[in-house]
């Protein structure tokens, strides 16, 4: 299954990483109406959009704002650099039970983003002044020392972290370290996606 590059397919058809893809049993079905209402906050407000890990993210002063994805369950938004938001309202969770940083918003009807909107520009507007100024989260503290673009990648998808926080210490350093001696920034992220499917299946990045 290939996972689709063009954000419209999204919209209309799923994120093509499940063999659900394309059928009114997706999830991106199940929850349209939301993640519409969700998109037309983004764009309103002069974010750009933009299809990374198979998912819309939207971006300003070239830094990822918030991305969105649709599950069985619920759908989320989720706030890249959340480690920068105040979060007065308390209504950011984390992405997992082994994540630090509270930057999601869950969803499990389909008028909650209408119900949460002036929470969610207020979030959004904070956080593009910050990419503006060049503002960058504070360091968290980590038993393992992960690259930057696996902190980002595992912040911009909730079900990735939850499979890569569920691995064994071992094998989270795998990972780390492997991604650690690629020089440039693309080449982190073209690694990233080719773990994906063993950070799933629990293996570590040189198991078979």
């Amino acid at each position: 299954m290939a996972m689709i590059t063009d954000i419209e397919d999204y919209f209309t058809r799923g994120c093509g990483r499940c063999d659900r893809f394309d059928t009114p049993d997706c999830s991106i079905q199940q929850w349209k109406e939301g993640q519409n209402k969700l998109r037309q906050i983004c764009l309103d407000m002069g974010l750009s959009e933009h299809v990374k890990w198979a998912h819309p993210v939207y971006m300003h002063a070239d830094r990822n704002i918030a991305m969105m994805g649709a599950f069985r369950g619920d759908y989320r938004f989720t706030f890249m650099n959340g480690g920068l938001l105040k979060d007065p309202e308390g209504v950011l969770e984390t992405a997992g039970p082994n994540s630090v940083v509270k930057n999601v918003l869950y969803f499990t009807t389909n008028d909650g983003p209408a119900k949460m909107e002036p929470i969610i520009r207020a979030y959004l507007a904070e956080l593009m002044d910050y990419a503006e100024r060049g503002v960058k989260p504070p360091k968290v503290e980590r038993e393992i020392e992960m690259p930057d673009e696996l902190v980002e990648a595992l912040d911009g998808d909730p079900e990735l972290a939850e499979a890569f926080f569920a691995l064994t210490p071992g094998r989270q350093k795998s990972y780390a370290f492997n991604l650690a001696q690629a020089k440039k920034p693309e080449t982190r992220f073209a690694r990233i996606e080719k773990f994906r499917d063993k950070i799933f299946a629990g293996k570590g990045a040189m198991e078979r």
